[in-house]
């Protein structure tokens, strides 16, 4: 497991139910495995934004990801995306079965799901390119 960048991310990691902390360390392991192999993404930092494990591209070139599990939503938890971007009608549009959407922010889990690691990734991968896909649309035109 990848070290934690912080003494305030580790905790936040700790401080969730173990049941819980296992589903959130296997999608953080996926964020940094994706991260690693996603052509312009780059190096990612880990931090907490809002009080949530936060994950974004030190060169710029994505949007953020984020997760988290709440008190209100005990058998629930979720990777929220940044709700200013098409990300998440996008990956309703490709992955219309694969995910259960909130809005246009998250794709929301069940801690009994199985979750379908491909297609999360293609979404982690998305969000950490997304500047660099609208740009190129940008100078296309």
């Amino acid at each position: 497991m990848k070290p934690f960048a912080s003494a305030e991310v580790a905790a936040k990691f700790a401080a969730y139910p173990p049941n819980v902390r296992a589903k959130l360390l296997a999608l953080r392991e996926l964020v940094f495995e994706t991260a690693a192999t996603a052509d312009g993404a780059g190096e990612i930092e880990e931090t907490l934004k809002w009080g949530e494990p936060a994950y974004a591209t030190k060169n710029k070139n994505g949007s953020t990801v984020r997760m988290d599990w709440k008190n209100q939503h005990p058998n629930q938890y979720a990777m929220y995306f940044n709700c200013q971007t098409d990300l998440v009608e996008t990956f309703r549009t490709i992955f219309p079965t694969d995910f259960t959407f909130e809005g246009n922010r998250a794709l929301v889990f069940s801690l009994e799901d199985k979750v379908p690691k491909d297609s999360l990734a293609m979404c982690i991968a998305a969000s950490f390119t997304y500047h660099l896909k609208k740009k190129g649309a940008k100078g296309a035109r």
